[in-house]
């Protein structure tokens, strides 16, 4: 790792699957408030907030060279 954060071993190909992902969830909340039959209930909000918020981090993370909030929380069970 280098001083600025940045893994030297950082492909461009996983950088692209990072930005997928985020991608991915970042439509997955859109998804989340669109299907709801009430998409102002506080559960689908938050719910929709906190993957959405998963997905930015990993499309900012994936620009910035940078491990993502989901790539520090795995390997899930």
């Amino acid at each position: 790792m280098s001083e600025d954060g940045r893994n030297l071993d950082e492909s461009q190909g996983s950088r692209i699957v990072t930005a997928c992902m985020g991608a991915l969830f970042v439509a997955l909340a859109i998804a989340i408030v669109v299907v709801v039959d009430r998409p102002t209930s506080p559960g689908a909000l938050v719910a929709a907030s906190i993957i959405a918020s998963l997905g930015i981090d990993a499309l900012l993370s994936a620009v910035r060279g940078k491990r993502s909030l989901l790539s520090r929380i795995g390997p899930l069970p």
